[in-house]
């Protein structure tokens, strides 16, 4: 009888025991999941902060750029809306030569200016106080016909160009202006020379011509480099 005793209760001790290990387990189990659970919840909203991110910073830097874009289209459109013109005198062909340069980068319309009597050799004679050119440059009355018809309406930018006699724009240049209508027009004009300068010229431009937006011009030589420089910088 005494031995059954002892063994009933060795048995419940064994059945507390291992109901102490089921229980340890299960808690054990439990606290694993629901750190586990944690965990997943940290790294799932630590990956959507920095999705957010992601897409925050890359929709910023497309609407920079899309912004950055448009501004450069606009720009460009607005300098493709510029309509320009290159017109020229040249009576030896350097001034012509500069011309086409300058339509070379800019894609305007070369246009001549054609005096309606020639000059000949003759009449550009430095040499010769009576020489056509020489007498015409020492009358500032003087406005030697063109023989073709300048349309300048429908530009915005003139490249006005022509080479220096005795230090000044030959006459028929201010025959060009005398009969074109320039008013709220850019003019740009240029020269080709020996060594004289422009400014006398642009300075008679300006004070005699009021109405029209002169730039300074510059002398050139009938380097294609120096022209396509000078014409890039000012941004026409």
């Amino acid at each position: 009888m005494k031995t059954k005793k002892i063994i009933a209760l060795i048995i419940a001790i064994i059945v507390i025991i291992a109901g102490i290990a089921v229980w340890l387990i299960y808690s054990n189990n439990n606290s694993n999941e629901s750190n586990n659970a944690n965990t997943n919840n940290l790294n799932s909203n630590a990956n959507m902060n920095e999705n957010e991110n992601n897409y925050t910073e890359n929709t910023l830097a497309n609407t920079q750029e899309n912004t950055t874009a448009d501004d450069n289209t606009e720009n460009r459109e607005t300098s493709d809306n510029k309509k320009i013109a290159i017109i020229y005198f040249s009576a030896t062909g350097t001034t012509e030569k500069v011309a086409g340069y300058i339509k070379e980068v800019t894609g305007g319309d070369l246009i001549e200016i054609e005096p309606k009597e020639k000059y000949t050799d003759d009449d550009l004679n430095y040499n010769n106080s009576n020489s056509r050119s020489m007498q015409e440059q020492n009358d500032s009355s003087v406005r030697p016909e063109i023989s073709n018809t300048i349309d300048t309406d429908s530009y915005d930018v003139i490249y006005l160009g022509y080479p220096i006699w005795w230090g000044d724009a030959p006459r028929i240049i201010l025959t060009f202006l005398d009969e074109s209508n320039l008013s709220g027009k850019t003019v740009i004009p240029f020269c080709t020379s020996g060594g004289s300068g422009i400014t006398t010229s642009v300075n008679y431009f300006k004070n005699n011509y009021k109405n029209v937006n002169w730039l300074d011009g510059r002398r050139l030589g009938t380097s294609q480099s120096e022209v396509a420089n000078w014409v890039n910088g000012l941004n026409y």
